[in-house]
Order: structure tokens, then C-alpha cells, then sequence
């Protein structure tokens, strides 16, 4: 135990020296907890939408907490990010390469994850087109690369919209998206859904969690599109709030997402989280460290990319997959205490 402690901190003080922490110093601090607590919803859907599913869930917080609870719905991934940075978002629902830029720039914290109802944990990045396209049935078709096909890809700050398959569908296969297609163009998993539907893209990035929750409510939808590429598992969105938020507030938020559908009511909390997207269910306990497989991917593919560029030298490209290579021996390390 004493040997693992010391090299804990070892390696804490290796990581910090690397980088991976090194963006905690530009988030704004909090002076003392708020009064009202801004709740702030990564933008996989309209606002509209978003509201709907989740604000009976921000009803009863409130009520738990004894505090105001607002909602914060930003047109994109990285308004929740700045948000949080600058002290105006206190808890948030991110996805994993999301909640991984709140946590190394807005002084965030991984305290709980999501599950679905059925009690899976984890869920799929896709890539899509329309149903009656016998042009399209494969990964390869789609990376024929001729010029003719509009692409529609994730916010930049999404796992399973943009990470996920700019580093298996893209950078393992050495296709820039730039150089692929005719356009490409970021929006969010709903949008690109009906884009994809309404034939105004002809590939998309999506995921599992946005074509259940359409088929639920708009089965027309999701029968006009089939799935071509189906990514490995990704772990569920963690929640995340302000890490210098006061222990005790930080122990009754987390201590509210624990027991929400295990404790009081439970019926009526199960059947709130079984609104939200695609059927959510408990939330479980979670922390930073269910980050650790994002960031592997993110540095694969930034060191797929710098191998593959013709704008370095050797010894440029031999320096900077060195230290990426030395970021994920960190990394396999951190997984194995795991």
C-alpha cells in the first residue's frame, strides 16, 4: 500500500511536469459557493428539447438542495465548457471528451456517471445515411473520397459526434475529412440526424443514444436512415461540477445524483429518468478516471496525425510522438491502478 502510495504521487508529479493539468491554472476561481446552482446541458439537441426531459429532474434538486437550480443550455459544447470556466456553470451533463476540456480547463470534477434503464452502461458512436441509399453500405463506400458526398460531423467537443470517429473512421484510415468530401459541416446529433433524413448531407456522424431517443418519439424519422459504422463501446456521459465548490456542497449534489431513484420517491424519479434521452437510468459513482480511455484516443490520434503529416521534418515528427508515447505509458499506468 505504502509502495503504490509513493508511486501515486510519482506519477502525479510526472503528469503535472508533462502537461495533462497544466490548463487548471487559467479557469477562474469561485470566491464562495452560489446561491443559485446553474446546471449546464451539453447541446446534443434544441434547447426545446432539452428542457423538456431534464427540467423535472432540476425541479426536484432544487427542492433536495434547498437551493435555486437554473438551467443553462448553450448552442454548443464549448459554451458549457467556458461556462464552467469562468464560474457561471457549477454542475454540468457532458459527454467524455467534453467533461475531459471542463476538467483540464474550467476546474471540473467527474463525480457520477449516467446508465441506461435496462441498467447497460456505455453506448455507440455511428455513422449514418439514408435508408434507400444502395450506394452506401460500408465504411468503404463512404471513403471512396471522389468529391461527392457532404459529410455532417459532431461539435468539436463531442466524443461520439467528432473523437470517436475522427480517430477510427478518419485518422486510422489516413483520410483527412477536408480532402474526402464535398462539404463538411458541424452540428449537433439531432440535427445531423434530420440533415441525414432529410437528404441534405449524405453521411453523418451520430450515435445510439440520439437515434433510440428519435425512434421513441419519431420512428418516421429514424426509418428514413441506416447505420453503416458502428464505433466500440464508449462510456456514459459522466456529470461534472466545479471542483472548488465547498466540500459539503459538493458531497450533497453528489449525494442528490446518488440517490435519485434509490431513495424517496422512487417511482416518480425512475419515471423522470426514464424521459431523458433514450431511457436513462440510475446515475453511479464516478470520478476522473473514466476519462482516462478519451484521452488515450485523443493522443492516438493526434500521434496517427503527426505521423502522417509531410509538414515536419523527421526528427520534428520523431520529438513530438515521443512525447505523446510518453503520455500514454502514464496513462496505462493510471488505467492499471484501476
Amino acid at each position: 500500500m505504502i509502495r503504490k502510495t509513493i508511486a501515486s504521487v510519482a506519477l502525479a508529479a510526472s503528469m503535472l511536469a508533462s502537461g495533462f493539468a497544466q490548463a487548471d491554472v487559467d479557469f477562474k476561481p469561485l470566491e464562495n459557493d452560489p446561491d443559485t446552482i446553474v446546471f449546464g446541458f451539453i447541446s446534443t439537441e434544441s434547447s426545446a428539447n432539452l428542457k423538456a426531459q431534464w427540467q423535472p429532474m432540476i425541479d426536484d434538486m432544487e427542492e433536495a438542495l434547498g437551493k435555486k437550480v437554473d438551467a443553462f443550455f448553450a448552442p454548443d459544447y464549448a459554451g458549457i465548457i467556458e461556462g464552467m470556466r469562468f464560474g457561471k456553470v457549477h454542475v454540468g451533463w457532458f459527454g467524455n471528451k467534453s467533461a475531459m476540456e471542463a476538467v483540464d480547463r474550467a476546474g471540473g470534477e467527474v463525480f457520477v456517471q449516467t446508465s441506461k434503464s435496462d441498467g447497460t452502461n456505455g453506448y455507440y458512436s455511428h455513422i449514418i445515411t439514408q435508408a434507400d441509399n444502395d450506394k452506401l453500405n460500408t465504411l468503404a463506400d463512404m471513403l471512396k473520397c471522389d468529391g461527392s458526398l457532404n459529410f455532417g460531423i459532431g461539435d468539436p467537443n463531442s466524443t461520439s459526434g467528432f473523437l470517436v470517429p475522427s480517430y477510427y473512421v478518419f485518422a486510422q484510415n489516413g483520410v483527412d475529412p477536408k480532402d474526402c468530401f464535398k462539404t463538411v459541416r458541424n452540428a449537433n446529433h439531432e440535427t445531423n440526424l434530420m440533415a441525414t433524413a432529410n437528404k441534405q448531407v449524405d453521411v453523418a456522424a451520430n450515435n445510439s443514444e440520439q437515434l433510440a431517443r428519435t425512434n421513441m418519439v419519431k420512428p418516421e424519422i429514424t426509418d428514413k436512415v441506416k447505420v453503416i459504422w458502428t464505433s466500440p463501446l464508449i462510456p456514459s456521459d459522466p456529470m461534472v461540477y466545479r471542483k472548488d465548490l465547498s466540500r459539503e456542497l459538493k458531497s450533497e449534489i453528489k449525494a442528490f445524483f446518488l440517490g435519485y431513484g434509490r431513495l424517496g420517491n422512487v417511482e416518480e424519479a425512475n419515471k423522470v429518468l426514464g424521459g431523458i434521452q433514450d431511457g436513462m437510468g440510475k446515475f453511479m459513482e464516478s470520478s476522473n478516471a473514466q476519462l482516462y480511455p478519451i484521452r488515450q484516443l485523443a493522443l492516438f490520434k493526434d500521434k496517427l496525425k503527426i505521423q502522417n503529416t509531410e509538414e515536419l521534418s523527421a526528427d520534428e515528427k520523431a520529438e513530438r510522438v515521443a512525447f505523446i508515447d510518453k503520455k500514454l505509458a502514464e496513462l496505462d499506468i493510471l488505467v492499471s491502478y484501476e
